[in-house]
C-alpha cells in the first residue's frame, strides 16, 4: 500500500533544480503543484511505483533516470505513507508530460529554495475519543489526557505557482536534510 513520489533533480544553467508538476484540470487536487508519483500497485516497490508514474506523467523512461536513494518515508492521515525517491533526471531527455494529468511543469533552483525558506504554519490536531471507547478494558480513567499533536504547514512563496503541503514538507525536508550533501555532490 502507500504511495510514492520522484523528487527529481535536474540540472540547468549550471545548477541542480528540483522539478515540479501543476496537476492538470481532470485529476483529483486540479492546479496544486506536486511531484510526479501516485499510489503503489500490488506487488510494486517505491522505486518501481516513483518509475512508472514518472514515465506516465513525465514521458521520461527508467533509463534516463539515476536514482539518489530513498528518502524517509512520511505518514499522511489520508493516505498512509508516502515515500519520496530521490532521482537525477538526464538534462538531455525530452519532457513530455502527458495532458491527461499534467498541466504544466517548471523548475526551482536548489539554490532559491534554500536561499527562501518557507513559512511555516503550524495547526492543531486534536483527538476526538469515540463516545464507546473502553476505558475500563484497557485500565485507563474516562479523564485519560489524550496527547494532541499539530501539524507544520510549510509555505514557499516567490514562485512561479504556490508551492504548500505535502510537496512544499518534501522540498523542505530535503533541504534541511540534506542541503549541504546535495550542493557539495552535485
Amino acid at each position: 500500500g502507500g504511495s510514492a513520489v520522484l523528487v527529481p533533480l535536474v540540472r540547468q544553467n549550471g545548477e541542480y533544480c528540483l522539478l515540479y508538476e501543476i496537476r492538470s484540470a481532470a485529476v483529483r487536487q486540479p492546479g496544486e503543484v506536486c511531484f510526479p508519483g501516485g499510489k503503489r500497485e500490488p506487488g510494486e516497490t517505491a522505486i518501481q511505483c516513483a518509475l512508472r508514474e514518472t514515465r506516465e506523467e513525465l514521458g521520461i523512461p527508467a533509463e534516463r533516470i539515476e536514482l539518489l536513494g530513498d528518502l524517509d518515508f512520511l505518514y499522511l492521515r489520508s493516505e498512509g505513507l508516502m515515500y519520496p525517491v530521490l532521482a537525477r533526471l538526464d538534462p538531455a531527455a525530452p519532457l513530455r508530460p502527458s495532458p491527461d494529468e499534467v498541466r504544466d511543469t517548471f523548475t526551482v533552483p536548489l539554490s532559491f529554495l534554500r536561499a527562501h525558506p518557507p513559512a511555516i504554519y503550524r495547526y492543531p490536531l486534536r483527538p476526538e475519543i469515540a463516545a464507546d471507547f473502553p476505558y475500563d478494558k484497557v485500565g485507563a480513567a474516562a479523564d485519560y489526557p489524550w496527547q494532541a499533536g499539530h501539524m507544520e504547514v510549510p509555505v514557499y512563496e516567490g514562485l512561479p505557482y504556490p508551492l504548500w503541503g505535502l510537496t512544499a514538507r518534501i522540498t523542505w525536508w530535503l533541504l534541511e536534510r540534506y542541503g549541504d550533501i546535495l550542493t557539495g555532490m552535485l
